[in-house]
């Protein structure tokens, strides 16, 4: 089939930065196999993408106006970092929404031979369907969170009061430190529900990671096709697309590898909760009270306060233990904003990664061969939480037991000083389970390298998914 004409794909990520990255850089792929991929999004979300994944001749974008205005939204509020409140949150979801018709006006006058949309629009579906292609679904989580998903739905009733979750039937016994809200398990129920009507599913991870055992559970409990094509982090990029990958870092490449670069291997621990997470100010000084007890040297990443900005620096700092930042200024790089995550990541003096487990955190976290202290707060991140610590070995819980519909609001629950200082010992003193974590971390990092590289699982995958497509297009022609 290698002589047979490029195909031609729409892909179609949801307006979040956990979805656009990924879903872009598995665009790329297709790119690189000579395929004709067009990015269908808002003005401002196609500007980050290009700034942030490789150009090609093959890769184009096709811009539709994001309604921001017309539902009562700032203009330039395209992404979900930007909402942080439910009555934005509902305005935005009402312009998702809104894209529904000059999207689909766009598919039907220029029809492709497949659509790779995130699972967030299951309208997409009906569309697909109208135009006789197939449609593939992504929504930028593993396998294994697929398959607990798919489970949690099927529970029937459900009691929060109880804390832990046991999810029935997957090859490990496996329990969530928390139960799910009703809501979100529903909401995601249907959305998966959807997805699963669907050609297939798109998994941004690689096939070692989750296990021939999940693999296997997949396909025998949904009958439904899913092709691992990760990690797609990993893809060939300039040092400038990842300094800026999704947003323009606050510190510059040199201030922050040069301040590593002072520091022993995997003598520092890198903190970020990614671009949704708000943390309330009475967590986040039990994390420096915490950081500050472990005795151990950390990047820590704080997220700027949406809609806080006319703050002074001393109203916006106030969370900070007094003196902390004198006290630590050796110790600690604390970063207001965005920053480089994969050059922080990736640096030879990191040893341990505290992550809200979003899934693009994690697998970078195992591409870098980086241990994890988990700390889960909302969506699917419970799930994600189990794979690295209990499924994979490759870190340890900090204790997070409160399970968050949303990404902001206030919390019921702080995870304590102690507890952070305890989970932070475990990985950087150097004991026997240290180690052991460790040296699994290292191991799973040299198997993401090796899938994703030539010959390797993922690589093999693409292959048979383009030829997949290629031999229905075909076929579609045909008759």
């Amino acid at each position: 089939m290698e002589n047979s004409k490029p195909l031609k794909l729409y892909f179609i990520p949801y307006h979040s930065a956990g979805h656009l990255n990924p879903l872009g850089e598995i665009a790329t792929l297709f790119v690189s196999r000579g395929h004709h991929v067009t990015i269908i999004t808002t003005p401002s979300n196609a500007q980050t993408l290009r700034k942030s994944i490789p150009s090609h001749p093959f890769l184009r974008f096709h811009t539709v106006p994001f309604p921001s205005h017309e539902v009562g939204l700032p203009d330039g509020v395209e992404t979900l970092s930007a909402v942080t409140d439910h009555d934005n949150l509902a305005k935005f979801y009402q312009a998702t929404t809104m894209l529904h018709l000059p999207i689909q006006q766009f598919l039907e006058q220029h029809p492709p031979d497949c659509i790779v949309a995130d699972f967030l629009f299951p309208w997409l579906g009906d569309v697909a369907k109208k135009l006789g292609i197939p449609r593939l679904a992504f929504n930028g989580y593993s396998l294994f969170t697929i398959c607990a998903m798919i489970s949690a739905a099927k529970t029937r009733s459900f009691d929060s009061s109880m804390g832990s979750f046991p999810i029935q039937g997957l090859p490990h016994p496996i329990t969530i430190n928390a139960t799910p809200p009703k809501q979100l398990n529903e909401f995601f129920g249907t959305k998966m529900e959807t997805a699963l009507k669907g050609y297939g599913f798109i998994v941004n991870s690689f096939a070692e990671l989750d296990g021939e055992e999940y693999v296997e559970h997949y396909r025998k409990t949904t009958g439904h096709k899913a092709w691992h094509l990760g990690p797609a982090s990993l893809i060939g990029r300039s040092s400038e697309e990842k300094t800026e990958r999704w947003q323009k870092s606050v510190v510059s490449e040199h201030e922050c590898l040069s301040w590593l670069d002072t520091k022993r291997d995997n003598s520092v621990v890198y903190i970020c909760f990614g671009s949704l997470c708000h943390i309330p100010d009475n967590q986040l000084y039990e994390m420096a009270c915490g950081v500050e007890a472990s005795g151990h040297e950390f990047v820590w990443v704080v997220p700027e306060k949406k809609g806080k900005e006319e703050e002074s620096e001393e109203e916006k700092d106030k969370w900070l233990p007094k003196g902390f930042e004198e006290r630590n200024k050796e110790k600690v790089m604390i970063i207001r904003g965005w920053a480089p995550q994969l050059l922080i990541l990736n640096h030879r003096a990191v040893g341990a990664f505290v992550t809200h487990c979003g899934w693009n955190s994690t697998i970078e976290a195992v591409c870098a061969g980086v241990p994890m202290i988990t700390w889960p707060v909302h969506g699917e991140q419970f799930y994600n939480e189990k794979l690295v610590t209990e499924v994979r070995g490759i870190g340890v819980e900090v204790g997070a037991t409160e399970w968050n519909s949303l990404w902001f609001g206030e919390r019921e629950k702080l995870v304590s000083r102690d507890s952070i200082a305890e989970a932070v010992r475990r990985l950087m003193d150097g004991g026997d389970e240290a180690m052991e974590i460790r040296r699994r971390a290292q191991e799973l990092s040299r198997k993401a390298r090796e899938a994703f590289g030539e010959d390797g699982s993922s690589h093999s995958n693409l292959t048979a998914l383009i030829e997949d497509l290629v031999r229905l297009r075909d076929s579609k022609l045909l008759c």
